[in-house]
């Protein structure tokens, strides 16, 4: 079967400029508006649907480096039973901009409703191609990353914004509480910018899951629970000072607890210890990471710029997982309760799914 030729905007000259003044033209392929935000680089193959609606993404021009980007369009925004996206991470695009180095004109999938340009146009977000988004990631490792910011030539120039001097997790999370029913067991998850996969995870292990704001007191509110995941989210984790003391207080009451990606670097900080920020973060689906307990190694998904220093960690935690490629903490427990988490992401959507059976060892613990 051929793929069908869609209508396609004029392509026009766009740049992209660095805050060092390095500047990069392209083609417009997405909305014809100026953009700004922190360049960062994903390495995976595949999985911009999912990728581009993880709400830990919010604030960034992303840079893909694999060549061709856009050939199986985009999928149906379909529901399932519990109003969950059924394709998607989130209910939106959370990325600033978009960087590739060639965009596919022609898709085809058997679940594909529209082209990559006319999501991006309908969401409002700008997408350059024609960029040697190699170099450009090669200079990111070299110097580190930086602010950006889009600039179609037919508009006004722009500042730089740096999205970790906000709280973004305020801007991704829930802004009322939602339970989704299931089995007996149930758990609060902190939503500080959660992945719908996340949610399908614990459902389709019938757990019943109540998912509240990431200031939201349940404790007050005095709901009745077996265990907390912290989700993952965008920005500094040193932002969320409300979800610290939320879960210092439940370190306190001994409640088992789950954290992904920002919810290692909170459990982290609740626990005494201390995050930094890392130069380019590891933003793919192919990282492999080393489980210090067997030495048995795993390729994960993993979408984060900060990292948990682990020559802060109180002596009765210990760290988890290591990151084959750079030695970062990619996990942490606690040696005697029944507190853990990965740096990395479980769930998956995108990449492999070899670490799902944390979510298993997790349950286990309620």
């Amino acid at each position: 079967m051929y793929s069908k030729i869609f209508k396609m905007p004029t392509f026009t000259p766009i740049k992209l400029i660095l805050e060092d003044s390095s500047e990069y033209t392209g083609l417009s392929f997405g909305a014809e508006i100026s953009s700004a935000g922190e360049v960062v680089f994903n390495t995976g193959m595949v999985g911009y649907p999912e990728t581009f609606t993880d709400p830990s993404y919010r604030g960034q021009i992303l840079v893909l480096t694999y060549p061709l980007i856009g050939n199986y369009g985009v999928p149906k925004n379909e529901k399932d039973a519990h109003g969950i996206e059924k394709q998607f991470e989130s209910s939106r695009i959370h990325i600033k901009g978009l960087i590739v180095s060639d965009y596919s004109r022609n898709h085809h999938h058997w679940n594909a409703k529209k082209s990559l340009s006319e999501w991006l146009i309908e969401e409002n977000i700008p997408a350059i191609t024609g960029i040697d988004t190699r170099a450009l990631t090669q200079k990111i490792r070299e110097k580190g990353t930086m602010l950006g910011k889009i600039i179609p030539s037919k508009q006004n120039d722009l500042p730089f914004y740096d999205p970790n001097n906000e709280n973004l997790v305020r801007e991704v999370s829930r802004k009322q509480p939602k339970t989704y029913k299931k089995g007996e067991k149930s758990v609060i998850l902190i939503d500080t910018g959660a992945k719908n996969n996340i949610l399908r995870s614990l459902l389709a292990r019938n757990i019943t899951v109540h998912r509240v704001p990431w200031n939201y007191d349940f404790f007050q509110k005095k709901l009745k629970f077996d265990g907390i995941i912290l989700s993952n989210g965008p920005g500094d984790p040193m932002a969320v000072k409300e979800t610290h003391a939320i879960s210092q207080i439940a370190l306190g009451k001994k409640i088992p607890i789950f954290g992904i990606c920002l919810g290692n670097q909170i459990l982290a900080i609740a626990a005494g210890a201390k995050t930094y920020k890392l130069k380019y973060g590891h933003r793919s689906q192919n990282q492999p990471v080393k489980d210090l307990r067997t030495s048995r190694l795993y390729v994960t998904s993993q979408n984060h710029g900060f990292a948990v220093d682990a020559k802060t960690l109180p002596s009765d935690w210990e760290v988890w997982f290591e990151n084959i490629n750079d030695g970062t903490v990619e996990g942490i427990r606690h040696k005697s309760l029944p507190w853990s988490a990965v740096q990395f992401h479980p769930e998956a959507t995108p990449g492999p799914v070899d670490t799902g059976f944390l979510f298993d060892e997790f349950i286990k613990t309620l």
